[in-house]
């Protein structure tokens, strides 16, 4: 049979090149899913500034929400990261350098400062991060020109920051940091062996410690010699009780770059999702792709069954073609995986999702799960596509028209049922228990289990439809459209191969991006809801200072200016893993600058340790106003606090209001980051830059637009990968049409035999294409529907999703092109065949 299987390959170039492609870029896109995954569990961000330091202690930003009251202890959420830098004792210090085996101990501080260079039109700031001079050494940083900073008011920059601000040693610069903008004179220009990811400045020891009084981390040297494990394990000891780790080797790197801590379990959930998508969408793909190449063999097997050969022996022949077509496709994804992994792990990290210091990383499981899944696939394809072919009689099998008629097993009808239940069961969940963001978690598998449900009962369907859509059609397009209407009610089956993979890419696309653009809306107008400022204004680093408030609220025609600081704090008692968004605002410009109107009690009572919340949220506290509960905030410290108001939140969009100063004492700033603004005219806006050097506006809008950020980039994301399920549908409908079109020569000639036109048998392709795309446009927005209607109305409080139409119009001008240029191309190159040679050539 291995002899027999080679040989017949050569005959079957289209159909298996169909399946090659198909086995390859399943592989290929599989792997990719989890190249991702196993980067976002590995997480590894190798140390670089940190680099030379043996072991390094920081704050524990890992807090596990607490249990409720007579809850199950299984049910216990995942450990939250806390959103701010969890400072470390400076006691903590002395403990650690009085342990055995430490050589040297450094407490680091870490805060964003920036060069603000005059420029035309304003100034333009060079932004590093800021750190003592101690700290230079564990890089290591080196001079390269002039000395190290001795006096408050020297700095040695980095060659990036140097470079980028064309200065050198002596020369005098403005660098705002904690306390404003300072004029510093550059006393040095340091370098490293390797080019580190972000650019750094050092200030002497002791004014680092008045602009960051807080040590971000402490830097350990051991004694040479020492065993690492074993001093690491006593200054553990030595910090027992205290909210501190110690961590070595690339658990370094996440001191120097804590989003590493969020990003990689982003990661996780994102490849694991489209993973497994991906993997679904591929085994329909490659079983489809299969089984349609081997169900046009059916006359063949009957020729071979009539001259002795068994069913055993063509299931091992048709097994053995595909199982050496599937290796080389997986030897060929094998090598093209990991280079597709990597760009679309750079595409991530482009868009801020993942941190640039993270390193792919693809080992040989991802590579053995997807080359073995699309293995079995196409084997378990293969064997069902010959399953009918192999036992039908042989005499049946020649004679009989190539038309399957039967594809309604019992089993295709139960998982149907099963998987539309699923989506109808999801969808109800969607409208009737979430509110907000959180809907996409049941809204996008809707989605998918409505095209597998639709897929599996996809040939009633399609003949369904075309029995629906056949007056209208054959009226208007007579006898063209009368065949290709028959052509579509007789051969349903095989059509149903072009309208699934149609339906598929249509369904995916029309849900995925329009759920993120109704995420994205609903984003925006929940923001929107609660500002009424008309600018806001940011510093260049280190946040607003009091005398910086103080101008602007001095400043004409500006009728109030608020302090404003974000964060995530976490209520005692309460099991929300990711927290409640909070806002620090100040009291008396509260009402001026925020939409928001107290239901009970007062902003302008925000003083001290207060907080107003949402009507909801204190009721599911059993709270009111003038009660008190504690609030864990950003960096793990815990505060008692009172309600001095309640207002009406927007479901799923819950926020709560504390002081700015509470607010922004807990954050890494340790001051309110912006300030809104409210004007008596736009005109006074663009004047408010001139208050601080560096100093950036942003208007309204942009604001808005800043704030749906985070949903822009992960809308970015899913559009990357959609774009990839998508593209490999497409294939699908591309391999399925061109298949179903070349197998058909012999009809073609015979109509022409009979009197036919060319032009009237591309009239009747071309309206078999319109209907193969009209359905799978059909079914795929039905697909589409079932999760877009519930998720409109959990995001957004509206039925209708939101986004432009000309994307659907996009979907639907695409489907079509593809749906014609996948039949007409392949019929055109058919019917340039003379009618007796087609006629009678080999099948």
């Amino acid at each position: 049979m291995w002899k027999l299987a080679r040989r017949t390959i050569r005959y079957r170039g289209k159909s298996l090149t169909a399946t090659f492609l198909a086995l390859f870029l399943g592989t290929v896109i599989v792997m990719t899913c989890g190249g991702l995954l196993e980067t976002g569990v590995r997480n590894n961000a190798p140390a670089q500034r940190l680099a030379q330091a043996d072991l390094v202690v920081t704050g524990d930003r890992s807090v596990t929400p607490p249990l409720a009251k007579g809850a199950d202890p299984d049910d216990a959420e995942d450990p939250a990261v806390m959103p701010e830098r969890v400072p470390v004792p400076a006691a903590a210090l002395d403990r650690v350098r009085g342990v055995e085996g430490v050589r040297e101990a450094v407490a680091e501080r870490t805060f964003d400062a920036a060069l603000v260079r005059e420029v035309r039109g304003g100034a333009s700031p060079v932004k590093a991060q800021a750190h003592g001079w101690a700290s230079a050494a564990f890089a290591p940083y080196g001079i390269a020109e002039g000395k190290a900073p001795a006096r408050d008011d020297e700095v040695a920059l980095d060659t990036r920051t140097a470079r980028a601000a064309g200065v050198g040693p002596g020369d005098e610069v403005r660098i705002a940091a904690g306390d404003g903008t300072r004029k510093y004179t550059v006393s040095a220009i340091v370098k490293t062996s390797r080019q580190l990811d972000r650019a750094a400045l050092f200030l002497t020891d002791g004014r680092a410690e008045a602009l960051a009084p807080a040590v971000a981390d402490i830097a350990v040297r051991t004694d040479s010699g020492a065993d690492l494990a074993d001093v690491r394990d006593r200054v553990a000891a030595a910090l027992d009780g205290q909210p501190l780790k110690v961590v070595s080797g690339d658990g370094r790197g996440t001191v120097e770059f804590p989003e590493v801590l969020t990003s990689g379990s982003d990661l996780v959930a994102l490849a694991g999702a489209f993973g497994g998508m991906t993997t679904i969408v591929a085994i329909m793909v490659v079983s489809g792709t299969v089984a349609l190449s081997v169900g046009q063999r059916r006359r063949e097997f009957g020729l071979l069954r009539s001259i002795g050969s068994t069913q055993r022996q063509l299931r091992r022949m048709l097994l053995t073609e595909t199982l050496m077509v599937a290796v080389v496709a997986a030897g060929a994804g094998w090598f093209a995986g990991p280079p597709v992994g990597r760009w679309l792990f750079g595409e991530f990290q482009g868009t801020g999702f993942v941190s640039d210091s993270v390193i792919y990383a693809q080992g040989w499981i991802p590579a053995v799960a997807a080359a073995g899944a699309l293995l079995i696939t196409a084997l378990l394809g293969g064997w069902i596509g010959a399953r009918r072919g192999v036992n039908v009689k042989p005499v049946e099998a020649l004679r009989e028209a190539e038309v399957q008629l039967r594809w309604a097993h019992p089993l295709r009808i139960i998982l149907a049922v099963l998987f539309l239940s699923g989506a109808t069961a999801l969808a109800i969940l969607t409208v009737l228990l979430f509110d907000g963001p959180i809907a996409g978690s049941t809204a996008g598998p809707t989605v998918l289990c409505a095209v597998i449900g639709f897929a599996l009962l996809g040939p009633g369907l399609t003949k369904l439809v075309a029995w629906l859509i056949g007056a209208p059609v054959r009226w208007f397009t007579g006898a063209g459209g009368k065949l290709a209407v028959s052509h579509a009610r007789v051969r349903a089956v095989r059509m149903a191969a072009a309208v699934t993979p149609l339906m598929l890419a249509t369904g995916m696309a029309t849900g995925n991006l329009y759920l993120q653009t109704t995420q994205i809306e609903a984003t925006k107008s929940a923001y929107a809801a609660n500002l009424r400022a008309d600018a806001v204004l940011s510093p260049a680093a280190g946040g607003v200072s009091d005398s910086l408030l103080a101008e602007v609220r001095r400043t004409k025609g500006v009728e109030a200016a608020s302090a404003y600081a974000t964060s995530t704090g976490f209520i005692d008692g309460a099991t929300d893993e990711d927290g409640i968004p909070l806002q620090g605002v100040s009291a008396r410009q509260a009402s001026l600058t925020t939409a928001v109107r107290p239901t009970a009690g007062s902003l302008e009572k925000l003083d001290g340790n207060t907080v107003a919340l949402t009507t909801e949220r204190a009721r599911n506290l059993h709270k009111t106003v003038g009660d008190t509960f504690t609030l864990r905030l950003g960096d793990r410290d815990e505060v008692d606090v009172r309600i001095v108001a309640l207002f009406k939140g927007r479901p799923g969009y819950e926020t709560a209001f504390l002081p700015a100063a509470l607010l922004a004492s807990h954050t890494d700033l340790g001051r309110p980051s912006q300030i809104l603004v409210r004007t008596s005219s736009s005109a006074v806006v663009p004047g408010l830059a001139s208050l601080a050097p560096g100093l950036e506006v942003t208007d309204r809008e942009a604001l808005i637009e800043a704030n749906a950020e985070d949903a822009q980039t992960q809308a970015w994301i899913n559009y990357l990968l959609i774009a990839m399920i998508v593209a490999y549908t497409v294939l699908a409908v591309v391999n399925s049409l061109v298949l179903s079109v070349a197998n058909r020569s012999r009809e073609f000639a015979l109509q022409r035999l009979v009197g036919s036109t060319k032009g009237q048998v591309m009239k009747m392709l071309t309206i078999e294409a319109l209907i193969v795309a009209a359905i799978g446009l059909l079914l795929g927005t039905a697909a589409a529907s079932t999760s877009l209607f519930p998720f409109a109305h959990a995001a957004a409080n509206t039925w209708m999703p939101s986004g432009p139409w000309w994307i659907y119009g996009a979907i639907v001008a695409g489907a079509v092109t593809l749906s014609l240029a996948a039949t007409l191309l392949p019929a055109w190159a058919a019917l340039r065949i003379r009618p007796v040679e087609a006629a009678g050539a080999q099948e």
